[in-house]
């Protein structure tokens, strides 16, 4: 009798146990140990919760490359000013921003301005239809590819920016409703006329840290993810952006921007050198508005940054340390974990790459864990700016890192997420996914409440 009672109850606690796993009837989730993914950069991983957690150099750099990322640092933060000047000379005539860190504020992402025309980390891309001679988008006549809305003394900026949004409203399974709200953006004020066929795309300045490791890992690493034509038919189909090179002038794969339309970190700082603060480098050595008659200062001072700088930025860039997740042995995180990869985020998003050799030491041959593919994904209407970039069509955005996600509102003090900041969370960020992700979205919605939470537990600890 003694024997039967201890079985019982023995059976009981089991079903017990199972039952509890989940409150939906979901079979029981056996958590993953997650700390083989506590060094998300590797030997660049710092353990930081703090407004720093961004800023910090890479702890393994070696004590000339620390002299460098410093000296890098002080460039990244310098402000420019009106030409002619004895320090930090040529601003604009026509820009958007003064400095890098005002639109990467601690080398984190910027925030959606409450005045949209003000200094900050909001701008527009445009161009024409068609494609220009290097396979890129088409410079718009009188704008080029980005508008600048600010522009120094004696000269008129290109325009200025309006938006207005649309209500969506989400239903998610437990019956939370969330209202989102789509941003629709034109220009007004423009100093001659805006072609009203113009293509439009907002951007959002984001974090800077980790991009050399994002830049060591191989071509072929990344490619082994590509399948353009989802030949295994789970819907996904990332493929890699090709794009023109200005150092090599060959066309090679993407890895920065928000379309991935950019191949290496010196040439995203020349180009944000050179759209966002009119700034000109001997790899863009003509002013932003060159041969518009807003866009020359006239002064024959160009490249107005010495190489020395414009490799010491891109050198900052590369070695920024990254922060390390937190609380991954906390069950919540754990169990939102496992769900992460059941409800198919981990498919875009996967969690673990490696990088090759690199010229700088601290970032080759690392396993890290930035949670992303590095490819092109089409990611549906609702978020489709309809602006081609090279191979990316309207509808494709490269897939971000998540790594320090979860940080975002400690450093930098919001939770403005997506290319133009229209999501205020990381729920409203899942819920604009479409297109490759609309399973993903549906699973994420159709969780219970518990189970959503711990998907949302996992993302802000990482």
């Amino acid at each position: 009798m003694k024997i039967k009672i201890i079985k019982y109850s023995i059976s009981f606690i089991i079903i017990i146990l199972f039952s509890c796993a989940s409150d939906n009837g979901d079979s029981y989730i056996e958590l993953p140990n997650l700390e083989d993914r506590l060094y998300a950069g590797g030997e660049t991983t710092i353990f930081l919760t703090s407004s720093n957690s961004f800023s910090t150099p890479a702890p393994n750099l070696s004590s000339n490359n620390l002299d460098m990322h410093l000296d890098g640092d002080f460039q990244f933060e310098a402000a420019f000013v009106t030409a002619p000047a004895t320090v930090n000379s040529g601003i604009g005539p026509i820009f958007n921003n003064t400095s890098c860190v005002s639109c990467h504020p601690k080398d984190g992402r910027a925030p959606f301005p409450s005045d949209v025309n003000s200094l900050s980390g909001f701008f527009l891309r445009t161009s024409a239809s068609g494609q220009a001679a290097n396979g890129g988008p088409m410079p718009l006549p009188n704008y080029g590819l980005q508008i600048q809305n600010q522009a120094i003394f004696g000269y008129e900026a290109e325009a200025k920016f309006q938006v207005d949004y649309t209500q969506i409203v989400e239903t998610l399974a437990d019956g939370t409703e969330v209202t989102l709200q789509k941003p629709n953006y034109s220009v007004v004020d423009a100093y001659t006329v805006f072609p009203a066929d113009a293509l439009l795309s907002p951007r959002l300045a984001p974090p800077v840290f980790g991009l050399g490791l994002l830049e060591a890992i191989s071509e072929t690493d990344i490619l082994s993810n590509e399948d353009i034509n989802d030949s295994n038919g789970d819907g996904i189909s990332g493929k890699a952006n090709y794009v023109y090179d200005l150092i090599s002038g060959e066309m090679k794969i993407g890895r920065f921007g928000w379309k991935a339309n950019t191949a290496t970190i010196l040439e995203q700082c020349a180009g944000a050198y050179s759209g966002d603060m009119g700034i000109t480098t001997y790899l863009i050595p003509t002013e932003t508005g060159d041969g518009q008659t807003n866009g020359n200062d006239g002064l024959g001072d160009d490249p107005e940054i010495t190489e020395d700088i414009l490799d010491e930025v891109a050198f900052y860039c590369k070695t920024l340390a990254v922060p390390g997740p937190r609380d991954l042995d906390d069950d919540s995180v754990r169990k939102g974990a496992s769900l992460f990869e059941q409800i198919e985020c981990a498919k875009c998003h996967i969690p673990s790459m490696e990088t090759g050799s690199s010229d700088i030491a601290a970032i080759s041959n690392q396993t890290i864990y930035a949670y992303t593919d590095m490819l092109l994904h089409d990611m549906g209407d609702e978020l489709s700016d309809n602006r081609p970039d090279f191979l990316a069509d309207g509808n494709e955005w490269k897939t971000r890192p998540l790594w320090g996600i979860g940080l975002t509102e400690v450093v930098n003090g919001h939770t403005d997420f997506l290319h133009d900041g229209r999501a205020k969370s990381i729920t409203e960020a899942i819920l604009w996914h479409g297109g490759e992700a609309t399973v993903a979205k549906e699973n994420f919605k159709a969780l219970n409440t518990q189970d959503r939470e711990d998907v949302l537990r996992f993302i802000n600890s990482l």
